[in-house]
């Protein structure tokens, strides 16, 4: 593996990038508007980054991957509501389709990410 730490991953500087713009986009209208979607969506879009982080943070090569696994489920996650937001029509047509190959781009990401891990001989910082 070619990073020391989280912020190195591109699979979590992908996501970090998503969850800015989920954010930027789902609380730009009024508080009123606030609704139950923009809240999940915004939160499984951190989760997607959080899990990365924590999960190379434990040290160990299966907790890493659990929590990539975990991650890749929150960009799933984010996906499918994308589809109900703009089913909502709380997104425009672009926005959908670039929301959602971002989500698809992070996804293929990580997953190959995992597999890297699994290929190799990586057995996680604390084993070092």
């Amino acid at each position: 593996m070619n990073f020391t730490r989280f912020e190195d991953i591109k699979a979590w500087q992908l996501s970090r990038t998503f969850s800015k713009e989920i954010y930027l986009k789902f609380t730009e209208k009024p508080k009123s508007y606030f609704g139950v979607i923009n809240n999940q969506i915004i939160r499984a879009s951190g989760s997607v980054m959080d899990n990365i982080a924590e999960g190379f943070e434990r040290g160990g090569n299966k907790e890493f991957l659990q929590y990539l696994w975990i991650a890749k489920a929150s960009a799933g996650e984010c996906r499918s509501q994308i589809y109900r937001a703009y089913d909502l029509e709380l997104i425009t047509k672009s926005e959908f389709e670039d929301f959602k190959s971002k989500t698809e781009e992070i996804s293929r990401t990580i997953y190959g990410l995992i597999k890297s891990i699994k290929n190799s001989g990586f057995k996680g910082q604390k084993y070092n």
